[in-house]
Formats: C-alpha cells, structure tokens, sequence
C-alpha cells in the first residue's frame, strides 16, 4: 500500500475511532441505575400509613385512627403527586398522572368525611383510598420480569449509548439483548395474560428478529446501519410492552 493511502487510512480510523468514544462529558452528573428502576420512594413510603389504615383501622371499624391518620395521609398524598417517574417509566406518565388525580380526589374526601364525622362515609373513603394506592403500584409495576430486564438494557442503549455513539457500550449492549431476549423468548405468560397470548408470540417474534438484525449491524460497524437497527428495535420493544397492557 502506497504511503499517501495509508496515512488517509489511518486518519480515518482515528476520526471514526474517535466519534465512537463515550462522552463523558455529558454522563457526568446522571444516575443511570436509578433512572432504570421502576419503583417510586414517594408511592413506597406511602404505604406505611395505607398498611395502617387497610390492616388495623379499616378492619376494627376505627374511624377515631382513620381520623388521627389524615395528616399522615395528607402528607404522603402530597409527596406522591409531586413525586416525578425514573426515566424508564416516561411511557406511563399519562397513566400515572391520571390515577394521581383520581387519589387527590379521594383525599378529599376522606378529609370531608372526618371532618363531618361520618363513620362509614369514612370507612368508605378509606376502602378507596387503598384500591387507588393499588391502582398506582399496578401502574408502574412490570409486567414480566424478563420484559423489565431487557427494557432496563434497551434503555440505557437508546437513551444513552447511541445518542452519544459509544461503540463499545453500544457492542455490549447488544450482546445483553441477546442474553435477555434468550430469556423473554422462553417466558409462558400468567393466567391474567392469556388472552392477549397470540398478540404477545406475534410481537416476540418481531422483537427477537430485530434483536439478531441489531447484532448483525453492529458487527458491520456502520453507525448508519446500527442507528436504523436500534430504532427500529425499540420501536418493536414498545409493540411488545403494548400487547400487555
């Protein structure tokens, strides 16, 4: 190879070698693992006071606790409609806001109720309040497992590695979806999924295609090829998640 190619060889090496490289820079400052975990502490904190209402005061027909436990109510009520969802959870910000609202609906009126001194008004509003503090768990709890494990890589692939074009993350990343897709392909679904089976196998199958498509470009080391592979791989991770809801 004459001396002039090779000098433009290795310069390109070295441009694309250094667009690949992880910046930094623009990681500092952000708590990856915690944006990847599906939990709010303001909605787990706030079922201290529920455990109180739901296992010892509702029970015994206590309305002077259900009472003495509206500022506790209050105040975690207040904590979990302030509180914002971890970045993995984006997706069920409509759904979250909404039975938020539906809770401070019901805060009123287990307020009204002790301060009217209704016993089973107040028992009542108590049921609610529990069935609505559930309602918020079945929002941001996953579905399966394994859907939540190879959402947990998908996300810090796509919302992290490749918009800052790091390789090395984007190539492991690729080889967990690939381990995790090994497992979610094997997952038989729950009683309360059956009937949403056939949408869900159909789904799979896509996603599974996609994940060996985003290996496959990776391999290629064409930035072109894997950025179309990861989109169109997390478009077909959203149809999946969707059969489920």
């Amino acid at each position: 190879m004459r001396r002039s190619s090779m000098k433009r060889l290795m310069s390109t090496l070295f441009v694309l070698a250094f667009a690949w490289q992880p910046l930094l820079a623009q990681e500092s400052g952000k708590d990856i693992p915690a944006e990847t975990a599906a939990t709010v502490p303001a909605l787990r904190d706030f079922h201290s006071v529920i455990y109180k209402i739901w296992h010892t005061a509702w029970p015994k027909k206590d309305c002077e606790m259900l009472a003495a436990l509206l500022p506790e109510v209050e105040k975690g009520v207040a904590a979990v409609a302030s509180a914002e969802l971890p970045g993995i959870l984006r997706e069920k910000k409509t759904a979250w806001n909404q039975e938020v609202e539906k809770l401070q609906d019901i805060l009123k009126e287990y307020k009204a109720t002790v301060e009217a001194k209704q016993k089973q008004p107040l028992l009542d509003a108590a049921e609610r309040l529990h069935a609505q503090y559930e309602a918020l768990v079945r929002v941001i709890r996953p579905p399966l497992k394994e859907l939540y494990e190879f959402h947990v890589v998908l996300y810090k692939l796509y919302h992290y590695y490749m918009p800052q074009e790091s390789l090395p993350h984007v190539k492991a990343s690729a080889e967990q979806l690939q381990e995790k897709m090994n497992l979610l392909n094997k997952v038989i679904l729950p009683a309360r999924f059956k009937n949403k089976e056939g949408s869900f196998k159909t789904a799979r199958t896509q996603l599974d295609r996609s994940v060996s498509e985003l290996g496959t470009a990776v391999a290629s080391n064409d930035s072109g090829k894997i950025k179309v592979a990861v989109e169109t791989l997390h478009s077909h991770y959203e149809a999946l998640a969707h059969t489920l809801e």
